[in-house]
């Protein structure tokens, strides 16, 4: 059996903003060494029989920068990892601190990669990504444009999510069931402001669809195709007849398109409170009572006739609609309302004798069956680019602007002539410009920023003026992936034959959090490269493993919510209290600085070590679980346990090759042979194990325990068997061999240690004993290997060094070797 690695596993952006401390575990990719690598104690010339702390933290010491330094050598694996660095938590930090957020995210990368240097993880960090670099989010400015030019990225007027904490507008993805801010926890106010939207909605049914062609998810796929929704109908786009501007409407039936009777709008829409100049002939209408008819039309392109507005009665409709074609022929509520409005219509369905309706009064669509001219009306409506996109009635496009500082600017200037116009390729990247002071208040930073937002338009050279909004954080971090396939690229965000090679990712691993939005923009961003010929898939990611938080205990007053130190608390009663009076509130919570619960790696790792750390949290909890830390659980011990057994089983086999010499399988009797051939099975058992639970379902809690279990087995071996058995040596071989990617370190120090079941050789130079050497049992009696041990060796640098060798003879009988030279 094989331990198989993927070609490309992906870990999401590390947020780089908060400073705080993170314990997180990633796959470290170990190469163990050949028998020719020195172990810690080869140098010492001594092997400890017992694994303590301070035996521990020699090996550690010893392995943690050769194992970095050699880890990716002929690997075909790309372990990536970046930083989204812009946002408002570094900008709100930075704002407290009177800081620029630049540098203090710049400060905030090198402690973070320091802290994942120091739990021994391995990445390529010749491909490490930055968002907030001008590199970067010059290309991310560059998908925005052909976004744009895709007619993908616009700008309308609606009423938002506005965030009152961050100063800032939501999308409805970033609104928690309770109608608060993600970020603040701030209730969310509705406001009417223009905004950057991307047309996401255009890609839903592909989006649902290519869900049906990937591996189980965990349950994601579920709630990606809940988010998404059933995509029945879509949303065709209605001219209004007095100001030319357009009006999406959504169809729950489009193919009867043709008889339409009324536009039907929510009280709340945009254009009975926006700039729009029918919002006052709108405000009339509405000002007569529910379900009222206005004077303001809009032409529907299909039939060339006009359709009134209505304001309905409905504080909602389905899903988040704000606006709906009105069929009488399709819905009873929409012919009681066009009745009651003395509305007319076209009757477009006629029903047959068999139960099916045919289309009449529809053009050229005239005869076709409902299902057929479903697909032929929406087909025409893309061509004639007035919708048609199957989507469903819950999914919004995304709203990607914010009103904040820290982030990509928008790639777009606005001209009197022109209106909003595109930067031109070769003058990106818009570089973010150096501001002298931030508040986090009223309006966006940028519009203060003077000479920055004054330019000349790209397309008439006449005055303009620069957007002032900047992109959500999720337009960096929903394209990563690409880059990191060519992070170097100058000339473009990557090179089509690179993506095509690495991608899709093999593993995408994320937290829980992002089981739908990003991995949802994610998704999105992929469809659309393909549809512009960058990529040749259309799905980014083939295997996800979702995985968990470590949560880390709160204490926060019952009556205020304040969030306590746990040196503020008294656990000297049965129930804990504040030092300062009042009850308190003891739960478990994503670690945070400002909840006090948060844990520095380096302090975790000097008290329990490395790969017991590692081990830990791998052993906790499957990985789509989340971790309470608590170190007084079992699963600490329990690892602890582990390693110092697996450190003896190497001990006795040392000790017994090296004090009685090779194994010798004839001399096992029928009781040992039976007890050999349960060695070989669990052996082999484990092996298929741990390679499934590494490769195919990411158990590895499950492993470990399988790793336990060896390690039972072979622990209960009788000396005889340990003695000569060939297969208690593969055993324990493999056991350190599956433990490596876990405990490297350990791993490390013990591969190399099984290899040197040593014998110690006596070294002869010219027939006069000049010292000895250990060399591993395996080579001892190979002339050719232990001639170049004695020669690596301090007595063959001191001795032999430049000598001219004649002759070398290695005795056949004892541990001798001796070097004939010139006098």
């Amino acid at each position: 059996m094989q331990l198989c690695v993927r070609r490309f596993s992906l870990y999401p952006l590390c947020a780089a903003w908060a400073g705080q401390s993170k314990l997180v575990l990633l796959r470290a990719t170990v190469g163990l060494q050949p028998w020719s690598t020195r172990t810690l104690f080869s140098e010492t010339g001594v092997w400890e029989k017992e694994y303590r702390p301070e035996t521990r933290r020699r090996v550690e010491r010893w392995w943690h920068q050769r194992i970095k330094a050699q880890w990716q050598k002929d690997a075909q694996v790309l372990n990536p990892m970046g930083w989204d660095a812009f946002g408002l938590p570094a900008e709100n930090a930075a704002i407290e601190r009177s800081l620029d957020p630049e540098e203090w995210t710049k400060s905030n990368i090198q402690a973070m990669r320091e802290q994942l240097d120091s739990l021994g993880l391995c990445f390529n960090w010749d491909r490490e990504l930055t968002t907030c670099l001008p590199d970067y989010y010059r290309w991310t400015q560059w998908l925005f444009v052909k976004l744009f030019e895709a007619g993908l990225a616009y700008q309308k007027e609606a009423v938002v999510n506005w965030d009152p904490v961050d100063q800032t507008v939501l999308a409805d993805e970033q609104v928690d069931e309770n109608g608060c801010s993600w970020r603040s926890g701030a209730l969310v106010e509705q406001k009417l402001l223009t905004q950057w939207f991307i047309k996401t909605t255009n890609f839903a049914k592909p989006l649902l669809d290519a869900l049906q062609d990937l591996p189980e998810w965990y349950g994601i796929k579920g709630m990606q195709a809940n988010w998404i929704g059933e995509c029945t109908g879509c949303y065709f786009e209605f001219r209004l007849k007095e100001t030319g501007e357009t009006l999406a409407a959504y169809s729950s039936s489009p193919e009867t398109v043709f008889g339409g009777a009324f536009l039907a709008i929510l009280p709340s829409h945009r254009l009975l409170h926006g700039s729009s100049s029918v919002r006052s002939a709108l405000q009339k209408g509405f000002q007569r009572g529910r379900d009222s008819q206005t004077e303001v039309t809009a032409h529907n392109v299909f039939t060339g006739q006009d359709l009134p507005l209505v304001i309905s009665h409905k504080e909602t409709f389905d899903g988040y609609l704000d606006a709906v074609l009105g069929v009488p022929d399709s819905s009873e509520e929409d012919l009681s309302v066009a009745q009651a409005l003395n509305l007319s219509w076209t009757t477009v369905l006629k029903s047959n004798s068999d139960g099916t309706q045919t289309l009449v009064n529809s053009a050229e669509f005239s005869g076709l069956s409902r299902q057929e001219a479903f697909k032929s009306i929406t087909q025409k409506a893309r061509e004639l680019k007035v919708g048609g996109h199957l989507t469903s009635s819950r999914l919004r496009d995304w709203l990607i602007s914010r009103q904040r500082y820290w982030g990509t600017p928008i790639p777009v200037v606005h001209c009197g002539s022109c209106g909003p116009v595109a930067v031109s390729e070769e003058d990106l990247p818009v570089i973010l410009p150096k501001l002298q002071s931030l508040t986090g208040k009223g309006a966006s930073p940028l519009e203060a920023a003077h000479d920055w937002a004054t330019c000349t338009c790209p397309r008439c050279k006449g005055p303009a003026r620069r957007e002032t909004d900047t992109m959500d954080t999720f337009v960096d971090s929903a394209w990563y992936y690409l880059r990191y396939t060519d992070p170097h690229n100058s000339n473009r965000p990557f090179e089509r034959h690179l993506a095509d090679h690495w991608l899709p990712v093999d593993v995408y691993i994320g937290g829980k959090e992002h089981a739908v939005m990003h991995l949802y923009y994610a998704r999105f961003l992929c469809h659309f490269c393909q549809d512009q010929g960058l990529v040749a898939h259309r799905e980014p990611f083939w295997k996800l493993l979702v995985q968990g938080l470590i949560k880390g205990q709160t204490f926060k007053l019952a009556e205020s919510g304040q969030y306590l130190r746990r040196e503020e608390v008294d656990f000297t009663d049965k129930e804990p209290v504040a030092q300062c009076g009042g009850r308190v509130e003891v739960t478990w919570e994503k670690m945070s600085k400002s909840k006090h619960n948060g844990l520095d790696p380096q302090e975790v790792v000097q008290q329990y070590g490395l790969d017991t750390v590692r081990l830990y949290i791998l052993y906790s909890a499957p990985p789509e679980q989340d971790i309470l830390w608590n170190v007084k659980t079992d699963a600490l011990p329990g690892v602890l346990r582990w390693q110092s057994r697996v450190w003896q089983l190497v001990t006795k086999l040392r000790e017994a090759r090296q004090l009685r010499g090779f194994p010798n399988p004839s001399l096992l009797k029928a009781k040992e042979l039976a007890e050999v051939k349960k060695i070989w099975e669990s052996k082999n058992y484990t092996i298929q194990e741990v390679t499934a639970h590494f490769t195919e379902d990411f158990l590895f809690n499950a492993a470990i325990s399988r790793l336990m279990g060896l390690t039972n087995t072979l622990s209960s071996a009788t000396p005889r068997v340990l003695q000569h058995s060939v297969e208690f040596e593969e055993a324990v071989a493999a056991l350190v061999m599956m433990a490596a990617p876990m405990a490297p370190h350990l791993a490390s120090e013990l591969w190399a240690g099984c290899y040197l079941c040593a014998v110690s050789s006596s070294c002869q130079i010219n027939n006069k004993s000049c010292g000895a050497v250990t060399v591993p049992l395996q080579v001892s009696k190979d002339c050719d290997q232990v001639q170049k041990l004695v020669l690596e060796s301090s007595i063959g640098q001191k001795l032999l060094r430049d000598r001219n060798i004649k002759r070398v003879i290695l005795s056949p009988r004892t541990a001798l070797i001796n070097f004939l030279i010139d006098e």
